[in-house]
């Protein structure tokens, strides 16, 4: 069965005359009558009435013209809302990131991209390191925006993806601060209150691989662990502990007072952020705000 069959019976029925319908289908008189015959063919019934009389639909026919016009109904519904994704595809970039890079690292890119950007929506999934990479290697992302250090192993092949470094970020052990200014918990000979990630995290795994490895990495008694750094952050503002958090959500807090390095520098971790893509080419809005970024 053909769709113009369908459309040459509705039109039919409503013409009530297969010499107009021909007309309007744009087709022979024979041509027109040769596919209603076929669409009867494939129905396994006759749809309209033959003879001398005035034209007329059969009782088969009469039932098939609902189900005939509800279909064309559905398919051009169909039709308008594909074209409709599409044309939101067009003007939609998808990125996939983790929560703490989606609060703050592209927080201020999609302030800076708006000249870029226009109109158009961004998607932004936020998921796992490992997910993340998966979701870009399954081209379900245009972009995944992730931890670059060595701690971290990225199995992403340098022959299908590409990369720019974006930003250097770093962890800092940060405390409450008590009530002379200093840190409620500082480092010292007893155990220190440990807010940690939560062992999946990717900065959990930074801050993890820097305890195990440094040789004066302070006495830590683990208090909480939780995978979220915003809820840490949060722990850290109340007094809970100590935490490594990213020096990009805790720096307007430490200038201000609230918040104080827990340890020296040899504490902190630094890491990159790395905004990955496909090497085959995206969309012309992906292109746009790839080069946007390569132009920094």
């Amino acid at each position: 069965m053909q769709l113009k069959w369908l459309e040459d019976f509705v039109t039919l029925a409503q013409a009530r005359s297969y010499t107009r319908a021909a007309e309007l289908r744009h087709v022979t008189h024979p041509a027109f009558g040769r596919r209603i015959r076929a669409l009867e063919v494939w129905a396994g019934a006759p749809l309209v009435e033959r003879g001398a009389g005035p034209f007329k639909l059969t009782t088969a026919g009469e039932r098939f013209l609902d189900t005939a016009q509800q279909m064309l109904l559905g398919l051009d519904a169909s039709r308008e809302e594909l074209r409709s994704v599409v044309g939101r595809q067009a003007r939609t970039v998808t990125l996939a990131t983790g929560r703490t890079l989606a609060r703050t690292l592209v927080a201020d890119w999609l302030v800076r991209l708006r000249p870029v950007l226009r109109d158009a929506e961004v998607r932004v999934l936020t998921r796992s390191l490992a997910d993340t990479v998966l979701l870009l290697e399954q081209h379900a992302a245009d972009f995944s925006l992730l931890y670059h250090h060595p701690a971290l192993a990225l199995r992403l092949d340098a022959r299908q993806f590409t990369h720019l470094t974006l930003a250097s970020d770093k962890l800092v052990p940060v405390s409450r601060v008590d009530a002379q200014g200093g840190a409620l918990h500082g480092f010292g000979p007893r155990p220190v209150p440990y807010l940690a990630y939560a062992h999946g995290l990717a900065l959990g795994r930074l801050v993890e691989d820097h305890l195990s490895q440094h040789p004066q990495a302070p006495v830590l008694q683990r208090h909480v662990e939780c995978d979220s750094a915003d809820a840490l952050y949060e722990y850290v503002l109340k007094g809970l502990g100590v935490a490594w958090l990213p020096w990009s959500m805790v720096h307007a807090d430490c200038k201000s007072g609230q918040l104080t390095m827990a340890g020296d520098r040899r504490m902190e971790v630094r890491f990159d952020v790395r905004l990955y893509r496909p090497k085959r080419r995206l969309g012309p809005l992906a292109e746009q705000v790839w080069a946007a970024f390569a132009k920094r």
